[in-house]
């Protein structure tokens, strides 16, 4: 086998590592999900995705382990196998970002379908003013489309507000959650949940897919650094080649100093 260059052996060792540090926060990152999401009903909905997130990021960390060893120890069939499983993850993770990408308007589309279905609020079932309370809790709004003004009267107590910044208003008077309190009003929140909803999703969806070009570029440069490793191991190291002559003759050798004579 031939002899790795210096630089490129510690360029690969130093690329397998970072790959190694980012498979195992994505790994804590599904971890993390799984256990958030572990009690809520739509649980069953998720688990296909996160087992998909398990085993791309299971697969993520133990790769790069196996292309560091193969870079320390110099082993040409286990660079074969890293390069071979990061290009396949790099194909895949590529096509689902790209179908991502295109499913993005028809997400946004049935996200809004489903939300402006609970207008009015008033006639809405049990299991969507639910999801709608959820939403304004963790979005910090109110109503779907116009604001707290949907919820008529009857106002959710998901959109009351602690805050005294600008996103909060005083409740209507004419409303249930009326009242005064040291001469303050009741304050909720004045944004309507819909375009805040549809904001997050499309900055969620650009994050997903900024990182998986980070990861891709990543991972691709990992997989040429391999190559180049493979390339110089695959080389033949010169050899000193020693022929035999026969014209080699031990008659040919003279003595270049007369032995002194005995005493």
């Amino acid at each position: 086998m031939g002899k790795v260059n210096i630089c490129l052996k510690r360029s690969l060792i130093i690329v397998t590592s970072l790959m190694i540090l980012a498979g195992a926060l994505m790994l804590a990152g599904t971890l993390f999900s799984h256990g958030h999401y572990h009690r809520d009903d739509e649980i069953e909905d998720m688990i296909v995705g996160i087992k998909v997130l398990y085993a791309l990021s299971i697969t993520t960390l133990v790769l790069p382990i196996i292309g560091l060893y193969g870079a320390c120890k110099e082993k040409r069939w286990v660079l074969i196998v890293f390069t071979v499983g990061m290009i396949l993850c790099n194909l895949f993770v590529l096509y689902m970002a790209i179908h991502l990408l295109i499913m993005r308007p028809v997400i946004i589309k049935i996200m809004s379908r489903f939300y402006l279905s609970m207008q009015p609020i008033s006639n809405a079932s049990e299991l969507d003013l639910r999801v709608l309370e959820e939403t304004q809790i963790e979005l910090g709004c109110c109503g779907v489309q116009q604001g707290y003004k949907e919820w008529g009267y009857n106002i959710s107590k998901s959109c009351l507000c602690n805050d005294t910044s600008d996103d909060c208003v005083a409740a209507p008077s004419n409303s249930s959650l009326f009242q005064l309190t040291d001469n303050k009003p009741v304050m909720i929140y004045k944004e309507p949940c819909l375009p805040l909803l549809l904001s997050h999703l499309n900055l969620a969806i650009d994050i997903l897919v900024g990182t998986s070009a980070g990861l891709t570029s990543l991972w691709a440069l990992s997989c040429v650094l391999s190559i180049a490793v493979l390339c110089q191991l695959k080389e033949k190291k010169d050899t000193l080649v020693v022929a035999y002559s026969r014209e080699a003759k031990t008659g040919n050798y003279a003595v270049l100093a007369e032995p002194a004579e005995l005493t």
